[in-house]
């Protein structure tokens, strides 16, 4: 065991040497994903080493070496997995040792067993969470722990057990990596004694560590996507208007000013001038992924500017929903539903329903990146 410690030890150490010639990422907020991305399969062969109760129990002069034939376990798994956040996923592994021990005895032979493993294992990206999500960072460290279903075919016994360990991923490619998975498995019941055997043992636990080689196969779309910073945006917009109102403060004392001198010229040809409208610019109000409610209630601030800005004029809410995700159907209706939700919170600021035009543009690309496109726009006609 102290053995296998130091090998973690080492490796841990060796990959953080790695990461560090790595560009540090920056650190953003990321967008909520669709149920379909960051999705993966992964396969691999995996050596072990059988701990079973029989030794601590009843002979434990057997001795811990790892690489011992009679505790020597050989075979294969397979996992699917998704991240649901940069930082935390989920996978379901199967593992299947074809050529297994239960380490009873130093006759290898006398000891062979076959067993199966299956476990739902909770994933802790680390990498992502401490240093910043990075598309393409080469080297990720992600411990997990787990729990689930483990079967001895050749004893005919069941039990239950738990997983905790590393994984280690290095990126080969946009859709293909390797990993280094280092375990640590605990299984109730004596899963390497047979059925006959249950109540021999004082202790009821049986132990097996495994390091597994394989490769991860991303499939779907894969990463995330930045979220709008809606705080720059709404200044953007903020500082529009705070413009626009200080021109058309302007041009109200300039018509004032014309006002009062054509008022006072007594000449036949003295005329009223007319000062040009001034256009007011457009608000943007955002929404998260397939939802209709308003992401940020801080962007009807700026609604409520426009509309006082405004007030008395016709007004056009066009909604939109980004073509990346949906059908045309489902976008076309979600487009709609957005630009209700805007026009009603325009008629509970005092703007008459009557003056409010309601379009429904559907899915677009226009802007970058693509969840900016999830939006309501108000303007004035």
């Amino acid at each position: 065991m102290k053995k296998f410690l130091m090998v973690l030890a080492l490796a841990g150490v060796s990959v953080a040497g790695m990461a560090q010639s790595e560009t540090p990422a920056t650190k953003y907020s990321v967008a909520t994903n669709s149920f379909w991305s960051n999705w993966f399969v992964t396969a691999g062969f995996q050596y072990g080493a059988s701990y079973s109760a029989f030794e601590r129990d009843l002979d434990p002069r057997l001795g811990n070496g790892l690489f011992e034939d009679f505790r020597r376990d050989m075979g294969v798994s397979v996992s699917i997995g998704k991240w649901f956040t940069p930082g935390m996923g989920l996978r379901t592994k199967a593992t299947v040792f074809f050529n297994g021990h239960n380490a009873t005895t130093k006759e290898a032979k006398d000891g062979e067993i076959k067993f199966m493993n299956i476990q739902e294992q909770a994933l802790f990206n680390l990498s992502n969470m401490f240093c910043g999500y990075s598309d393409t960072r080469v080297w990720n460290f992600i411990p997990y722990l787990g729990a689930g279903y483990m079967r001895n075919f050749s004893g005919n016994t069941n039990t239950v057990g738990v997983s905790f360990g590393l994984l280690n991923t290095w990126r080969l490619g946009k859709r293909v990596g390797l990993q280094l998975d280092l375990g640590y498995n605990l299984a109730d019941y004596c899963l390497f004694a047979s059925a006959k055997d249950y109540g021999k043992y004082p202790s009821r636990t049986d132990r097996y560590l495994d390091a597994e080689v394989g490769l991860i196969f991303n499939l779907g779309k894969i990463g995330w996507e930045k979220t709008p910073d809606v705080d720059a945006i709404k200044a953007l917009s903020q500082s529009q208007i705070d413009a626009l109102n200080a021109q058309l403060t302007d041009a109200q004392a300039e018509t004032d000013r014309l006002q009062k001198l054509t008022s006072n010229h007594k000449c036949p040809e003295a005329k009223t001038i007319t000062v040009k409208e001034v256009t007011v610019a457009p608000v943007s109000v955002f929404f998260n992924l397939g939802k209709s409610k308003i992401a940020s209630r801080k962007d009807l601030q700026n609604v409520q500017e426009l509309a006082n800005v405004a007030k008395g004029k016709k007004f056009v809410v066009t909604g939109y929903a980004d073509s990346k995700t949906g059908s045309v159907e489902l976008n076309q209706k979600l487009s709609q539903q957005r630009a209700e939700v805007v026009a009603d919170e325009l008629v509970k600021m005092g703007v008459d329903r009557s003056n409010i035009e309601v379009v429904a543009a559907g899915g677009v690309d226009t802007l970058s990146p693509i969840s900016y496109n999830r939006r309501a726009v108000v303007m004035v006609k």
